[in-house]
């Protein structure tokens, strides 16, 4: 369920009006009409306003602002404060402060500081969640209901007393019996076997390695309690506002490593993902592209909303770096063009006081009378433009295979090496992809792949059978995969799988992994060029080697040097109807792997652009190409037709993309006279 209103994208951000005086308020009104702003996310750190004393509700104050909201025309994304429990409950249950893993129960003043397995706390957010949506459910500003905020950052995991508790009963209704939970845990290693449910702690700091299985179970949990208490506060607001449409804020889809956000899925109506730029990192807004394109996909391909991003400077980063002219809404329109359909920031007005102070808002600090401002009111009319995007959809032939389980076992202590990473191969081969120009999907591997050309699994240490039983299924009938190294290694429960390595992927790929040979720190290996394909070159290779046996597969290129030199580094396995691809280091710089890559996909049949340059971003939703130029030349796009949004110029097969603007054309057909 999407929300109904506003109509057209939605442009605003989070407004903290508890921060100012009446004739500043007064003020954002007009400014926010100004601007084209239509939803604002209201309430959200307001518990100790709303509440302030237990019981004792107050929405006075409230009242007022959402009035003065819906004259103006602004619709409200109403949040319910419980990120920020005031001063007087803490004092009143300090037992609801999170211990963290080391032993230390965290101090009162930060956000997100509430354990979600607390009887109390919990008991005190239905309470208020309850009020709260008695009072406003039938405001005609509100929108929809926004719970909490970022679940999962900073605290992903507590380890308190309500939290150990909550633990072993997740544990007594995961396994039933102590017998299965040993088995599982593999606890007759260091003699840590269970003979009573009592004697389960959480897995504590200690001073060597904890069980592995126990902390990635530790992981589930955790999440789990976020998402009860999550759902908690859903199902109040879906029984008394059943029309109103209810989510959560991500806290960054391919940043916030503690949340199973295939599983929170599930429990959204809407998916709100926020993004913030990582300020120094080289070509940052290749990360922003992942990060929307993984929203999408969480959101099963539908539209979602961009919850929160910047105007300008975060605060947070240890350099915190303004935006260039023209960044903003580069960075606005690459979210809309991968699936949203809103444009919402952190935040309306930059903060006097208080720990972001220093973060930009829609109206800085600089006022009216600055770029910034008048940026922002530019991109409220781009947007205002773009209405007929919304609910359009973004099609993909290649995907990424993405499992965030995956990704907790991976990063857990003693790997082979500490080089070993999730995020480093995952952002190594999505931005391979983005440079090919093509736009990608992420998947779970249980998930329905069928329509894809390419599937590229570059970090699935944690394969279930069923999840390898699946990418079997896909090649066989026809599908191409193509899968990075150190994959398929383990079972759920960090158990590594009989046999030789890869084991769930074995078969598959039609290959086994005599021994690893992880490579020291800035030591390379080489790849041979293509025995039989001219133009090819040798390819460098770092992190990692290791000695491959094939059993069906054939050799594409070898290693030319290094603990394994003479056997394959790159494979190809035909199998049924489709081929799966194995590649057993990591090249060096992006070049080398789109030279592997590149042959894949053209294997597949996988259309996009050729002689682009890398920096030009071209995306498209429904009938819209969107087309955002990174760099500072101008760029001509050949093959587009039809008419710039923006403008209104008639594009008849070449459009020129100024150097860092966006250019947005609504496609039309050609006819046959035009095809002749």
């Amino acid at each position: 369920m999407y929300p109904e209103r506003p109509a057209g994208l939605a442009f605003g951000g989070d407004y903290n009006p508890e921060q100012w005086p009446r004739e500043v308020l007064e003020e954002d009104a007009a400014l926010m009409r100004e601007a084209g702003v239509n939803l604002v996310s209201l309430g959200m750190f307001s518990w100790a306003l709303m509440e302030p004393a237990e019981g004792h509700y107050d929405f006075g104050w409230l009242d007022e602002i959402l009035d003065r909201l819906h004259a103006a025309g602004v619709a409200v994304d109403l949040a319910t404060p419980t990120a920020a429990p005031p001063a007087w409950f803490v004092a009143a249950h300090p037992d609801v402060l999170p211990v963290t893993r080391e032993g230390v129960r965290i101090g009162f003043g930060g956000r997100q500081s509430a354990c979600s397995s607390a009887p109390a706390f919990r008991e005190a957010t239905a309470r208020l969640v309850r009020a709260l949506g008695e009072h406003y459910r039938d405001h005609p500003a509100v929108a929809m209901w926004h719970v909490h905020n970022e679940y999962g950052a900073p605290l992903g995991e507590c380890y308190c007393e309500h939290s150990v508790a909550a633990w072993r009963g997740w544990l007594r209704a995961t396994y039933q019996d102590l017998s299965a939970l040993n088995d599982a845990w593999g606890t007759t290693f260091w003699g840590q076997t269970y003979t009573d449910w009592s004697q389960i702690d959480a897995p504590r700091f200690n001073h060597t390695v904890v069980n592995p299985a126990q902390r990635l179970d530790y992981a589930r949990f955790s999440d789990g309690q976020h998402r009860e208490h999550y759902a908690l506060q859903r199902d109040i607001l879906r029984e008394l506002t059943p029309h109103l449409p209810v989510t959560t804020n991500f806290a960054g889809t391919v940043n916030c490593k503690s949340t199973d956000l295939w599983q929170w899925a599930r429990e959204l109506d809407v998916v709100a993902n926020d993004h913030y730029l990582r300020a120094e990192q080289p070509d940052n807004h290749i990360d922003l592209a992942m990060s929307a394109d993984l929203a999408r996909s969480v959101a099963g391909g539908a539209p979602w909303m961009l919850m929160e991003h910047s105007a300008g400077a975060v605060n947070w980063q240890p350099r915190n770096l303004a935006k260039r002219p023209g960044e903003m809404r580069r960075n606005s329109l690459a979210h809309v063009a991968r699936g949203s359909d809103s444009v919402l920031f952190f935040q309306w007005r930059a903060s006097r006081f208080g720990a972001e102070k220093f973060h930009s808002g829609l109206v800085p600090h600089a006022g009216t009378d600055s770029g910034q401002w008048r940026e922002v009111v530019r991109l409220g009319a781009d947007l205002r433009r773009l209405a007929g995007v919304r609910g359009s959809r973004v099609r993909a032939e290649v995907a990424l295979v993405w499992d965030w389980e995956s990704y907790w076992a991976l990063e857990l202590d003693w790997r082979p090496s500490v080089d070993l990473s999730f995020r480093e191969r995952m952002d190594a081969f999505y931005e391979a992809l983005w440079r090919e120009h093509v736009t990608v999907d992420f998947v779970h591997p249980s998930a329905d792949i069928s329509g894809y050309r390419v599937v590229v699994a570059p970090s699935a240490y944690l394969l279930t059978e069923a999840g390898a039983k699946n990418l079997h299924r896909y090649v066989e009938a026809g599908g191409h995969l193509l899968v990075s190294y150190f994959s398929g290694i383990v079972d759920e429960h960090d158990a590594i799988h009989p046999g030789p390595h890869p084991g769930a992927l074995r078969e598959l790929l039609g290959l086994s992994v005599e021994e690893f040979h992880p490579l020291r720190q800035d030591e390379t290996v080489l790849l041979a060029a293509e025995p039989d394909a001219a133009g090819t070159e040798a390819l460098p290779g770092r992190i990692w080697s290791e000695r491959v046996r094939p059993a069906g597969a054939v050799t594409v290129r070898a290693f030319a040097a290094g603990p394994d030199a003479g056997h394959p580094a790159f494979t190809r396995h035909d199998l049924g109807a489709g081929t799966a691809w194995y590649l057993a280091t990591a090249p060096v710089g992006g070049r080398a792997l789109r030279d592997l890559l590149g042959p894949v996909l053209d294997h597949a049949g996988v259309s996009r652009p050729r002689g682009l340059p890398e920096h030009l971003e071209l995306v498209r939703r429904g009938r819209h190409v969107f087309l955002v130029n990174h760099g500072d030349e101008p760029v001509t796009v050949e093959g587009v037709t039809g008419v710039s949004v923006f403008d209104g110029v008639r594009c008849d097969g070449r459009v020129t993309v100024a150097a860092g603007a966006v250019t947005v054309v609504e496609e039309t057909p050609r006819t046959e006279g035009e095809r002749a």
